[in-house]
């Protein structure tokens, strides 16, 4: 095995799980999920000669997904039909989650993308502020006052019933 093939295992074996829960937390999808990881790490592995720095592999990575997730947008050519919202059905609960976790989903994707996103990135991703800020090239004040709303926002959304249940708990 090449020491070329030996980091991208490391790699793959380090960020798989990682990247994949981000992932479907962008997209709420598990085959779109596993397609973007897949594109990431393919990508990651025709550019790896290019990580400088093991200790950013984090970091690099996820900006990979991202831009994937963006060119997926790119590439889709959306077809509209003259459905009245009463009409479309949820195809967000195509799969089988508890109750807590379900609330919470459906308050994040009400949260607007410039709050959900640092959210998702420090919760799924563990990422700190600095590492947000970095990622979204942001000032880590603009950061923490995101997360700060978010936070704030989801307990709104959610009601005090949910936050009584320990949805604190989970980091949030």
């Amino acid at each position: 095995m090449s020491k070329k093939d030996m980091q991208f295992k490391a790699l793959v074996d380090a960020y798989y799980k990682s990247l994949y829960r981000y992932a479907f937390w962008l997209t709420s999808d598990e085959g779109i999920a596993e397609d973007l990881v897949q594109e990431t790490f393919m990508r990651a592995w025709r550019s790896l000669d290019s990580l400088q720095n093991e200790q950013a592999a984090k970091s690099w990575l996820i900006t990979i997904l991202r831009r994937e997730n963006a060119r997926r947008f790119q590439r889709k050519s959306l077809e509209y039909a003259d459905l009245s919202v009463d009409e479309l059905e949820d195809q967000a609960q195509s799969f089988d989650v508890s109750t807590d976790v379900d609330a919470i989903r459906q308050a994040l994707y009400k949260l607007s993308e410039k709050y959900r996103e640092p959210l998702v990135l420090q919760v799924v991703m563990g990422f700190s502020q600095e590492e947000i800020a970095s990622e979204m090239g942001l000032p880590i004040n603009t950061v923490a006052t995101r997360l700060r709303r978010a936070r704030l926002q989801l307990k709104e959304l959610l009601g005090d019933d949910h936050i009584k249940q320990g949805v604190n708990r989970r980091g949030l």
